[in-house]
């Protein structure tokens, strides 16, 4: 019998204005890179709501990169310090639950950093590939209707930009 190799799941929260242009210019450029990330496209990764990501993990993310402008560089002046300061308190709280820190990585990526995201986005693989499933309850992976509700989490999370503009 031959053994199943874990591919982890992993959520992207990328800001419009560099992260994911990052990535569309990754794409462009044909440069791979692992293909279990589920990307949701935000405004600013200072407006990720930090329950939001607890609510990937809940979904059956066995991990959660929250990717933006890079520091100073912020199209809403100083936003990514807000998320720098959130991931702190999102990582303290993980740990305090028991789930490992580096389950969630945040990253700075220009619109023309394309293969750095890249590189970026299959470390962070590696990494929760080494660490295994987060195994907890309901994870997408024995719930048939996990991938739907991750789609209404980005639609959550685009309604909640709409309301405070």
């Amino acid at each position: 019998m031959s053994e199943t190799k874990f591919e982890p799941r992993i959520v992207g929260f990328f800001c419009n204005w560099c992260s994911y242009r990052a990535a569309d210019v990754a794409g462009s450029a044909r440069r791979k890179h692992a293909a279990n990330v589920h990307i949701i496209r935000v405004m600013c990764s200072g407006r990720v709501d930090p329950a939001f990501v607890m609510k990937a993990f809940a979904l059956g993310a066995d991990g959660v990169m929250l990717a933006g402008c890079h520091p100073g560089e912020c199209h809403y002046l100083e936003q990514n310090y807000k998320a720098m300061r959130r991931v702190t308190l999102l990582r303290h709280t993980l740990a305090s639950m028991g789930v490992e820190p580096v389950r969630l990585r945040l990253q700075w990526a220009s619109a023309a950093e394309g293969p750095q995201l890249a590189q970026a986005i299959d470390e962070m693989a590696e990494t929760v590939q080494k660490l295994g499933p987060l195994q907890w309850p309901k994870h997408w992976r024995e719930e048939p209707g996990a991938a739907d509700a991750l789609q209404e989490l980005a639609e959550e999370h685009r309604q909640a930009a709409e309301v405070a503009v």
